[in-house]
């Protein structure tokens, strides 16, 4: 059985940054999911033809990053076609020998809820918000009111609402630089892994 583990949290909280560190270390896969639904929001046209035709070019575009990418992938996330054509993706992604790293918005609940792992990576507002707008090199103020708008959004949409699963293990990053937080999800990580 692969072991996977399931990453989930709002935006600009370090879960792609810890993910990728998982997955470099525990030489697993990664698949970063909110590409999934930027790529299929920046495809264009209409979003469920979008996101069953999703190819791997797709992923590579270099505008996918764009603030505006996230804001137009967070409000296709929430048509439930669109979701069910992605959903078997991530699974088939996930069950690739010898496991996964993926990270998003609805992993441990929906995509994946057998993960080995299940990590919930969370942050305060203004700390995701100077982080995104560092990346971005655009005004904190102006990100955290995108950020505040795209969690609500994520948190009340009827399909997969952002929301840690039961088992989950939340990790703050708020007072943590990426080599602690990153150390302390590397060692939970160890801890399934030998559990399983």
């Amino acid at each position: 059985m692969p072991f996977v583990i399931a990453i989930d949290g709002p935006a600009a909280s370090g879960k792609g940054t810890i993910a990728r560190a998982l997955a470099s270390r525990l030489r697993l896969h990664h698949l970063d999911t909110g590409l999934l639904y930027r790529a299929t929001a920046v495809k264009g046209g209409d979003p469920v033809t979008a996101a069953r035709t999703l190819g791997p070019e797709d992923l590579e575009r270099p505008d996918l990053r764009s603030a505006e990418a996230g804001q137009a992938a967070s409000r296709i996330a929430a048509i439930p076609e669109v979701r069910a054509a992605l959903v078997e993706f991530q699974r088939r992604f996930a069950l690739q020998p010898p496991g996964a790293v993926l990270d998003g918005r609805d992993i441990g609940t929906v995509i994946c809820p057998d993960a080995a792992l299940k990590l919930y990576v969370v942050a305060s507002d203004e700390v995701r918000a100077a982080r995104r707008a560092a990346e971005l090199g655009a005004d904190a103020a102006a990100i955290l009111s995108e950020l505040r708008e795209r969690d609500r959004r994520d948190s009340e949409r009827a399909v997969a609402p952002l929301r840690p699963a039961e088992d989950a293990l939340v990790l703050d990053t708020s007072d943590l630089s990426i080599e602690e937080a990153v150390a302390q999800a590397i060692a939970a990580a160890e801890r399934a892994r030998a559990g399983a």
